[in-house]
């Protein structure tokens, strides 16, 4: 059988995160990953069969790729079936977990597929939420720093309630996430459901997207600068974001999703370091010894200046804390992406 690409990067991701989770525990149980053929789904979906679970993971493949949960297929345990979340779910015989992460997240994805993304994370979530409710399982949801807007408090706790534009070019995601909340916390007040929010933070890592509307900053500029093509930052590149190693993210996922005291809460998992776009382009090129040259694109709409969260809640909660310096996971993506692109 022929390796995966940056196989080897993905194996000691996983069995980093496993070292990591202490106590937590998803032996056994059966687990359900919508959005599981995603960037940030299917490292979810390893871990968790690594861990001894069973998954169920549903993805329209819209965003997310066969090729992520390639090595999963034959795996004991594992299920892939390609569906929409927000069409009824009638193939589930018994669940313990609910991991709804499926979504398009790409601002470039905005323009082009509002209804899908609003579709996926109300109805969706709604749909994947029945399932919950029908099984009495643990329901987590992954929402987003998105739901902030442009945050007036800096680092951003989860008591603070946005600044969001319902109309604007973003709203399609910042908004239907904002209700996808909404309804999550409506199940839990009137059904006494078993839930849990996380508001996450510009996770970036290997199987991430760098290809057309799909290209987030952190692997756009991986893959450009790789290629020897100018690195494209929006605006002057002042604007600041978090970024989240994938293993560090979905660390914080999975305990949260496993403590129990955690129930009924919103808590922001994402790296409490910012940083400017443009510094992020300087470290790219430094780190791959490129030659390509930076330019300057005009800002889009929206686009949030700042990104930081305010993480005490997480620490205090779950003992979670990033482990992942930035230098650190931009090399694992680094060589993640050079594998990729051999094949």
């Amino acid at each position: 059988m022929t390796a995966m690409p940056g196989a080897e990067v993905i194996t000691t991701g996983v069995q980093k995160v496993l070292a990591n989770l202490g106590a937590v525990n998803f032996r056994g149980r059966k687990v359900i990953v919508t959005g599981g053929a995603g960037f940030l789904g299917s490292w979810m979906c390893d871990i968790l069969i690594a861990h001894g679970a069973e998954v169920l993971c549903l993805d329209n493949l819209s965003s997310g790729r066969r090729e992520n949960i390639a090595n999963l297929i034959s795996r004991p345990g594992f299920t892939f079936v390609e569906h929409d979340v927000s069409l009824p779910m009638t193939m589930v015989r018994h669940v313990d977990y609910v991991f709804h992460l499926a979504s398009r997240a790409s601002p470039l994805e905005f323009t082009g597929h509002p209804i899908e993304i609003i579709r996926a994370n109300t109805i969706g979530t709604m749909n994947a939420l029945d399932i919950a409710r029908d099984h009495q399982a643990r329901f987590l949801f992954t929402s987003t720093s998105e739901a902030y807007g442009e945050p007036a408090v800096v680092p951003t706790p989860e008591t603070y309630r946005g600044n969001v534009s319902s109309t604007g070019i973003r709203g399609c995601y910042d908004e239907s996430k904002r209700c996808g909340e909404a309804t999550v916390m409506a199940y839990h007040r009137q059904y006494g459901l078993d839930v849990h929010i996380a508001r996450i933070f510009n996770t970036y890592g290997p199987r991430m997207r760098a290809d057309g509307i799909y290209g987030r900053v952190a692997p756009r500029f991986i893959q450009q600068a790789l290629a020897g093509n100018p690195l494209t930052v929006f605006g002057k590149g002042e604007q600041t974001r978090s970024f989240t190693y994938v293993t560090d993210q979905v660390e914080g996922l999975l305990k949260l999703a496993a403590s129990s005291a955690a129930s009924g809460k919103v808590v922001n998992i994402g790296n409490n370091s910012e940083v400017k776009v443009i510094d992020l382009a300087r470290v790219v090129k430094e780190l791959i010894d490129s030659t390509s040259t930076i330019v300057f694109e005009p800002l889009p709409p929206d686009d949030p200046t700042r990104r930081c969260p305010d993480i005490g809640l997480a620490h205090s909660l779950l003992g979670w804390m990033p482990r992942t310096g930035l230098e650190e996971g931009l090399r694992n993506t680094t060589t993640w992406f050079r594998q990729a692109n051999q094949n």
